[in-house]
């Protein structure tokens, strides 16, 4: 499991590079996300164009590093396809997560 990480002066850039974030890689994902994010302690935004699929494992793995960041350091989720972002919506997650388009890489709101 890689991501790719640039360091922007206010926040940190991650693309998935993984096209599916189910039970068989969820705990890896989580672990490694959360190390990159808690290490920098800086807001994030997760460009998620990459994945096609996620199963509630991975849901559940989101959660866990959204937990791992401090109250006052956003978690940006970017490019949700289609399947991902019903993910999101089914389970109401999409009003606890910030869920923006690509294009919208702006500031984080707080």
């Amino acid at each position: 499991m890689q991501f790719i990480v640039e360091d922007a002066e206010s926040h940190l850039n991650i693309k998935v590079t993984e096209s599916r974030i189910d039970a068989a890689i969820a705990t890896l994902f989580k672990d490694k996300l959360r190390e990159i994010v808690v290490k920098n302690r800086k807001p994030v935004h997760l460009d998620m164009g990459s994945v096609d699929f996620m199963d509630s494992s991975g849901l559940g793995a989101m959660i866990a590093v959204r937990k791992s960041l401090p109250d006052n350091l956003a978690l940006v989720l970017l490019a949700l396809t289609p399947n991902v972002e019903r993910v999101f919506r089914l389970t109401r997650m999409d009003s606890v997560f910030d869920i923006q388009p690509l294009t919208a890489q702006k500031e984080p709101r707080e």
